[in-house]
């Protein structure tokens, strides 16, 4: 009797409990939007949960980093009484609840992942270009980004460890995709349902360029490729596995719809094909970004994702030589259209317009125009980048010091310094020497060598992230010949992606031992 009537206490209290909770939660949402615009408390809100969540999962902090950090750049123009950085505080007060969790479980590890070793070898090189730096300060800053980038991969990676990783590594996804579906939507909006927009970012009379809560289209759709590239390569691989006839690779089905359509010939028969339930997720979200990255109008985004794309479909089949076979088949198709005039005109001047007068060459007699403007500034700042490479050959100006750097480098008709050379091997290359650079090469080739290998060896979802991680790294090598899309806060989205791509070559590692009698670690 008394074991009945404790559980019948508990119980009582929390129905009485819940709704005590919900009153006072009115009561403070009502408290915030008496101070505050709803905007303002809205990102309190948003705040709150992110560091209450983190003490029950640290992904959820993550995720609200992750929503938080692009936002950067219009919260400054637009509310710039909230604090900048709310993205990277959110993030660092993760980090130190994931911390304290681990103290008071007295379970403090830090893991040891793959991808670790190349990362702190760049992060080394960067520290050792700072002995002797244009500005200090400015290049512990940038270091302090990377630092970042280094926190976040091991929190990210110590959550996908152990039993629940598989489902935490997929939440992850899901919040990657819906962050890029917000900022597409943001882009679509501002391109073709608003009815106006800056001047300066009109493409005809009716559209304009997408540039999403960036304020530019260029780092707008560096920031879609890279965190589309990976929803893409999950759809593709689907769709592939699909149309061979396998279920996602593998005998086992993942949970989905199965759809049967009768057929009426001589012999009656039916022909069935399964749709997994995380493909009517992502399939919406790639086209979503798709269309945005095609609004953002930027040809370092294209570019970034039409390699993307290439390399998908190169290391789709299991069989490397049908990969090359569909790649080939890509290009001509692409230069069919090209060469025939079915590509629209204004696509295909957007894409080559600027060939003809693209050079490295010394650039300081070339005529400017408002058609070769743009152009000709991005080379003005990569031969600036050249001369302090030539200066200081080894170490460089400074991690982070280009811009400080570029008063004394800078050509005549180009004063004002563009924060980064719109090229990030060679602002590497100007901030860090050759030292640095090889080091970020190293960093970069480790992470390919991995994921092109667990391509072959995975299955079913994770083949696909494999591809998507894949493709997203290869978006941030092509685009960043032409950009720098390490701003506005991308640096964490970059560390989630690091933290995934660990998980995926582990993974391999994990299969391979599987498949000798092996059993996986937790």
């Amino acid at each position: 009797m008394d074991g009945v009537l404790n559980r019948w206490r508990r119980a009582d209290l929390s129905t009485i409990a819940v709704p005590i909770a919900l009153a006072l939660a009115g009561v403070v949402w009502g408290l915030l939007l008496a101070r505050l615009s709803l905007l303002n408390a809205l990102l309190v809100t948003v705040l709150v949960v992110a560091v209450l969540g983190s003490f029950w999962e640290p992904l959820v902090g993550i995720g609200a980093a992750l929503f938080l950090g692009p936002l950067w750049a219009w919260l400054r123009a637009e509310l710039p009484q909230v604090p900048p950085l709310i993205g990277q505080t959110v993030f660092l007060l993760t980090t130190g609840i994931w911390l304290l969790r681990g103290l008071l479980r007295r379970d403090v590890h830090f893991p040891f992942p793959p991808l670790f070793v190349p990362l702190l070898l760049f992060l080394g090189a960067t520290l050792l270009s700072l002995w002797s730096p244009v500005d200090a300060w400015v290049g512990l800053w940038e270091w302090g980004k990377w630092g970042q980038i280094l926190l976040i991969f091991l929190v990210a990676y110590d959550r996908f460890r152990g039993a629940n990783g598989r489902k935490r590594v997929a939440a992850v996804v899901a919040m990657l995709a819906v962050v890029v579906a917000f900022q597409a939507g943001v882009g679509l909006w501002q391109s073709a349902l608003r009815g106006t927009g800056p001047e300066h970012f009109a493409i005809n009379a009716r559209f304009y360029r997408a540039y999403g809560t960036f304020e530019q289209p260029n780092p707008y759709a560096g920031f879609l490729g890279l965190v589309g590239a990976i929803v893409a390569g999950i759809v593709i691989a689907a769709g592939w596995e699909w149309g061979a006839g396998r279920e996602a690779g593998s005998r086992k089905q993942e949970a989905g719809i199965t759809f049967h359509v009768s057929r009426i010939t001589n012999h009656e028969s039916r022909i069935t094909f399964h749709v997994p339930v995380y493909l009517w997720f992502v399939a919406p979200v790639a086209l979503l970004v798709s269309a945005a990255l095609a609004a953002s109008w930027s040809r370092g985004g294209w570019m970034g994702f039409g390699a993307a794309m290439l390399v998908i479909v190169a290391l789709l089949p299991r069989r490397g030589w049908w990969g090359v076979l569909l790649v080939a088949v890509l290009v001509v198709g692409g230069m069919g259209l090209y060469f025939t005039g079915l590509m629209p005109a204004s696509i295909t001047d957007r894409l080559t317009g600027f060939l003809s007068y693209t050079h490295f060459k010394d650039v300081r007699g070339v005529g400017i125009t408002d058609v070769n403007y743009a152009v000709v500034e991005r080379m003005a700042h990569w031969q600036a980048a050249l001369s302090m490479w030539r200066a200081r050959f080894w170490l460089g100006v400074g991690f982070g010091g280009y811009e400080a750097a570029y008063p004394d480098y800078r050509l005549i008709n180009w004063p004002i310094a563009l924060g980064h050379a719109h090229n990030y091997y060679l602002n590497l290359l100007a901030e860090t020497g050759i030292v640095g650079l090889v080091a970020y090469l190293v960093l970069l080739g480790s992470v390919f060598v991995g994921l092109s290998r667990a391509t072959r060896r995975t299955s079913g979802w994770e083949r696909g992230l494999a591809l998507g991680l894949a493709g997203a790294w290869t978006h941030f090598l092509v685009h960043n010949l032409v950009d720098n899309i390490l701003v506005n806060n991308v640096h964490l989205h970059l560390g989630v992606i690091l933290a995934l791509s660990a998980w995926v070559v582990r993974r391999r590692g994990v299969e391979a031992k599987g498949s000798r009698g092996v059993a996986e670690p937790q």
